[in-house]
């Protein structure tokens, strides 16, 4: 478990702004629980708990710029 700063990846940063709409809207049409809050919990309860602590106790080098 990761404390502290996270180190930013710019090859992921990029992958995250350019996973376009119209993708997120077929995987919504397609997986009926896509994009609802909450599923992570009911899906994988271990890997959700553990999202939720890394989180809190973790925090990115844009949030200091904030």
């Amino acid at each position: 478990m990761k404390f502290g700063m996270r180190t930013p990846s710019l090859k992921k940063s990029i992958k995250a702004r350019t996973t376009g709409r119209a993708k997120r809207a077929v995987k919504k049409a397609v997986i009926p629980g896509y994009g609802k809050k909450g599923v992570g919990w009911i899906k994988n309860p271990k890997k959700a708990a553990y999202n939720k602590v890394y989180k809190k106790t973790s925090f990115s080098i844009f949030d200091l710029v904030k």
